[in-house]
């Protein structure tokens, strides 16, 4: 994963400057303003962020989602086209974590130096990507004993002065309504610095829309009040910890969030599976664009359902063509998870 992405930089400087000059050959406006439509040009690399500007910005921007539906964000490369894109919007929406590290060449080149830039990860307390009981991490996997007590992700706070080289943290912050409203407000605090003159719409947009993050929390907080067991099991990477920390549940999976790994050991697959059993499990989760593989052995082996829990960082083609957003899927986690817990 690290051998990749140093590729990727290597590579980006010369798809870069390829780039600038298809656009100075073509005659591109160097005006932030790109669009003919004269609205201002917002850019997202993930769909939350696209989703979220959507609902602030309405009809007063164009708003565009670089990363398409149902590509994997993780071995996204941007083409020339979506360098040009880049350099030349108004406000650039961004995850800011280990996966748009790509992003710092394109924005450090670009000659368009007014853009905005808001990195989901810089508008909350980024949480360190955790290997918890059972889980393989990096090749290796981690032995259970009986007596062990499940995992409470909220017991398990880290040192936040990062101080030691290599800490990853979950990119996924958005996957709490309660930070996607820190996003929210962030992107509308840009908005409004861009343009002043719709500054009272975006607000009352922002202000809207974080009444319905705001009904979304109180929503999982009943379910996770009402419910007699605490605990989720992923047979899939977990890209939800600051979802479990927000409603203090306990989890376990097969991988971490960002994990490079898609086959887990065999070790990994028992443990789940001898989980599922003792505690009795009802529901095998796995999030979208996964094959679900490991949640259909662990739930072929049980006898219990899989299903979908939605992390909204990048969702199938199909969702957005159907107009799926932020809140329609989180909506649906809350009755998954109803399910899940009773």
């Amino acid at each position: 994963m690290n051998i990749k992405r140093s590729n990727k930089l290597r590579i980006l400087p010369f798809v870069l400057c390829c780039a600038l000059t298809m656009a100075t050959v073509s005659g591109c406006s160097d005006d932030a303003h790109s669009e003919d439509n004269g609205k201002i040009s917002i850019v997202a690399t993930a769909f939350t962020q696209y989703d979220f500007a959507r609902q602030i910005a309405g009809d007063r921007a164009n708003v565009s989602l670089l990363i398409k539906p149902g590509m994997d964000a993780h071995s996204y490369e941007p083409s020339p086209k979506d360098i040009i894109q880049i350099s030349k919007c108004d406000l650039f929406l961004n995850v800011g974590g280990e996966s748009d590290t790509w992003m710092e060449s394109v924005l450090e080149s670009a000659e368009n130096d007014t853009i905005k830039i808001v990195s989901a990860m810089d508008c909350v307390e980024v949480l360190e990507e955790e290997t918890v009981e059972g889980m393989q991490s990096k090749g290796h996997d981690h032995s259970h004993s009986d007596e062990d007590e499940p995992h409470h992700a909220y017991e398990h706070e880290h040192d936040h002065e990062h101080e030691h080289e290599g800490e990853e943290y979950d990119e996924h912050v958005w996957t709490s309504p309660m930070n996607a409203i820190k996003i929210v407000n962030a992107i509308n605090g840009a908005l409004c610095e861009i343009d002043p003159e719709n500054a009272e719409y975006y607000c009352a947009n922002t202000d809207a829309y974080t009444a319905e993050l705001l009904d979304l929390d109180n929503a999982f907080r009943d379910v996770v009040i009402s419910s007699k067991r605490k605990l989720l099991v992923f047979g899939d990477r977990f890209p939800l910890l600051y979802f479990v920390r927000e409603y203090g549940l306990d989890y376990y999976a097969a991988f971490p969030g960002c994990a490079s790994e898609t086959e887990p050991s065999a070790a990994t697959v028992a443990f789940l599976i001898d989980t599922v059993k003792r505690e009795k499990v009802p529901v095998i989760f796995y999030t979208e664009l996964s094959t679900h593989k490991v949640a259909d052995v662990i739930a072929e082996c049980t006898g219990v359902k899989t299903a979908q829990f939605n992390t909204c960082h990048h969702i199938p083609y199909d969702d957005f063509k159907a107009g799926e957003t932020y809140l329609s899927l989180m909506r649906a986690n809350v009755d998954i998870l109803r399910e899940a817990l009773s």
